[in-house]
């Protein structure tokens, strides 16, 4: 393990998830999984009448990359639109490939800039955040 990669505030962002809980009657769940570590993430969330995540639940199954994302994910979701979900989701995704030289406008992702040579990490940070932007979508469609 690279220092770089796993550093204290990944780890401390790990044991931080909010969220932890699922929901009892969410308007959608999506569950994503890496292939290549097996890492697992599970999301749950209720729209508000105005298209924001008013409830965010989350099961997280992953390794400390993963649970790092789901943190800093789960800190800022609640009150944010499907929109707003999939522009974190791509900006992340863009930023882990190398494709833009910031991690966009979510607070705190640019701590996995040591990942982006690790191409076999980039999908269990990106779980948590595919996930919650799936489920956004999902939940406005059958509100």
């Amino acid at each position: 393990m690279s220092a770089a990669l796993y550093n204290a505030e990944i780890l401390r962002l790990a044991t931080e998830i909010p969220h932890r809980t699922r929901l009892d009657a969410p308007q959608a769940s999506v569950e994503k999984r890496s292939p290549v570590c097996g890492s697992r993430v599970t999301v749950d969330v209720t729209m508000g009448a105005d298209g924001r995540i008013a409830a965010l639940g989350q099961e997280v199954r992953a390794c400390a990359l993963g649970q790092a994302s789901a943190s800093l994910m789960g800190r800022n979701a609640v009150g944010r639109t499907a929109g707003e979900l999939a522009v974190a989701r791509d900006a992340l995704a863009e930023f882990l490939a190398g494709d833009r030289d910031d991690a966009g406008d979510w607070p705190g992702l640019e701590i996995f800039a040591p990942a982006i040579p690790h191409k076999a990490r980039h999908a269990s940070i990106r779980l948590a955040f595919e996930a919650v932007a799936e489920a956004a979508a999902m939940a406005r469609q059958t509100a």
